[in-house]
């Protein structure tokens, strides 16, 4: 990690279901996408859409209602439903909004990187504020979207970071697998999935557990390993 370090060099924000509250939006909207179709949507098939990518919730979604209608089809009115949906109603979860803040007051490069499209991540800056970070990253930012590192590693190269000094927060697999294939630490605040603990990555059950104190101790926790 470089002995001179004494914080992560930046730290990165997934969106949905980390940030914001959003799960509850998708699995709203979801039902709406595929119920005229006859077909109805579970928790299971939510969970086993968690994260995305996108268009293979909407081949997903093609697959579930016996093809009536295209998986572009079901990609795109899902986005448009769920964009819609997020413009009205954006309810962040417990210790984001305070988090976010803390660490830009401390000086940190912070970053939001989400696997939604653009016009979904506009949605909620514009209820929580464009100026809530410096950057955002889309799933249309970048050629391939989680689980691919790319989105991350735009991030780093964005705030002249180095990827495998910077920390990550994210709440599904996909984005989790994006993180830590990218290099860089994670910490996962997971939502209806299971992630185990490494040299790398810590598990916690809120944001509201973490103050940018706490964030150093785990950054010293971290060197002592590596």
């Amino acid at each position: 990690m470089g002995g001179q370090s004494e914080f992560f060099d930046a730290v990165f924000f997934d969106m949905d279901g980390l940030m914001v509250d959003s799960e509850p939006e998708w699995f709203k909207s979801e039902i709406e996408v595929t119920s005229p179709f006859g077909y109805h949507w579970t928790e299971e098939d939510q969970i086993a859409c968690l994260g995305g990518p996108l268009t293979r919730v909407g081949q997903y979604m093609h697959d579930k209602c016996n093809g009536a209608q295209t998986s572009e089809y079901f990609t795109q009115t899902l986005i448009d439903t769920q964009a819609l949906k997020m413009r009205g109603n954006t309810p962040t979860m417990p210790g984001a909004l305070e988090l976010v803040r803390e660490l830009q007051a401390q000086g940190v490069k912070t970053g939001l990187v989400s696997a939604s499209p653009r016009n979904i991540v506009d949605a909620v800056l514009d209820n929580l504020g464009h100026d809530l970070f410096p950057f955002s990253i889309s799933s249309d930012d970048v050629h391939i979207t989680k689980p691919n590192p790319d989105c991350y590693l735009k991030a780093a190269t964005l705030t002249n970071s180095n990827i495998e000094n910077c920390l990550v927060f994210e709440d599904s697999l996909t984005g989790m697998t994006a993180a830590t294939s990218s290099g860089a630490y994670l910490i996962a605040v997971p939502h209806l999935v299971e992630i185990a603990e490494s040299s790398k990555v810590r598990v916690i059950a809120s944001l509201e557990q973490m103050s940018f104190s706490k964030l150093q101790n785990l950054f010293r926790d971290f060197a002592f390993e590596i």
